[in-house]
């Protein structure tokens, strides 16, 4: 299969109308607004849906609408726009709605810049929204991968009812790289017989809700859904394992900052240091099982991330004291470079060899 030259914002956007994604509803942000863009120009094409909403509120309410239907749905945003959704996601979450949900993130707090960040791990991974809810979080390293991950996730939302978030950071959205539409590994997925499709006076009405007056019925429905996160924990977790063994130093990183450690890993091997990667693929559920296989001769695990640190507090959960954990990072849109990660690691060894 050739591969097409493409920028990441319409890579995404062509991924999901290959996934069957017919409906899309989001308002424009930097450094997403490619998305929308693309999907405004080609979903009419397939007989799909484009709206733009009068604000990210409105955009993930009609996600929740059309999902609600059984349409595969998709919005996409950056940080702030995410932050304002964060409501609404979690609605679709408490109704068990599937949907994707795209966040090319940008440095805050606040309106913050326009330029890539990874400061909104907390609010991917936490649960920007209310109350006990999960959802399936992927971070992408390339335009490859993210294409692939958006494809599958469709697949995902609907085999667990569930929103599925991509975090591709600013790079992601803005470069261009050369890939190719690939099938994802096929699922078996039940019919959607409890979405608002119309009765035809042949069944009762299905009704799509998250609000339960009654505390134990809340309490129930919140195990239940416990109860499918810890299946989504046990079967979607995704991450890469490294040169691992034998190394001095563990770097911890995702996204666009993975691939920039692998930069330095090959400059500190010039110098004689060995420096393995544990790259989580998914932020959520994380790859806590990779960091049991770090080897004791290892010095530190050292968490490089595109903020002032919110992975790193998963990585030493994931330890659990074992050895010391460090970090460096850069944020507010500033991107760190493969020598000044190189530096750090040198620093936490002791030198060159």
């Amino acid at each position: 299969m050739a591969k097409i030259l493409m920028k990441g914002n319409e890579a995404i956007g062509a991924a999901a109308i290959k996934a069957g994604c017919n409906y899309f509803f989001g308002y424009p942000i930097t450094p997403q607004n490619e998305v929308p863009e693309y999907m405004s120009r080609e979903l009419p094409k397939v007989g799909g849906v484009f709206l733009q909403a009068e604000s990210e509120v409105a955009a993930i309410n009609m996600v929740y609408g059309a999902s609600g239907a059984g349409a595969r749905v998709m919005t996409s945003s950056s940080s702030p726009g995410i932050a304002l959704k964060q409501e609404g996601i979690s609605y679709l979450a408490g109704a068990e709605l599937p949907c994707v949900i795209v966040n090319v993130v940008r440095g805050g707090p606040g309106l913050g810049g326009i330029q890539p960040a990874q400061s909104d791990y907390f609010q991917a991974t936490r649960g920007g929204g209310n109350g006990d809810y999960r959802m399936p979080v992927y971070a992408p390293s390339s335009i490859q991968e993210t294409v692939d991950l958006i494809m599958g996730a469709f697949d995902v939302a609907d085999q667990y009812r569930t929103p599925v978030m991509i975090v591709a950071d600013g790079m992601i959205g803005q470069m261009m790289e050369p890939i190719e539409f690939k099938e994802p590994k096929s699922r078996e997925l039940a019919p959607k017989t409890w979405a608002t499709t119309g009765t035809n006076e042949e069944r009762k009405p299905n009704i799509i809700n998250s609000l339960f007056i009654d505390p134990q019925e809340l309490e129930n429905h919140c195990i239940r859904l416990e109860k499918k996160y810890d299946q989504m924990a046990q079967n979607e977790c995704l991450v890469e394992e490294y040169n691992l063994e034998g190394a001095e130093i563990v770097v911890a990183a995702y996204g666009t900052t993975s691939r920039i450690v692998k930069n330095a890993i090959d400059k500190c091997a010039e110098l004689g240091i060995k420096v393995g990667l544990i790259r989580p693929i998914t932020l959520w559920p994380f790859s806590f099982d990779s960091f049991d296989k770090i080897e004791d001769t290892t010095k530190a695990v050292l968490t490089v991330e595109m903020s002032t640190g919110q992975m790193i507090d998963d990585v030493k959960i994931a330890m659990k004291g074992r050895m010391p954990v460090e970090f460096y990072g850069r944020t507010g849109g500033m991107v760190p470079t493969p020598d000044a990660v190189v530096e750090k690691i040198k620093k936490i060894v002791g030198g060159e060899k």
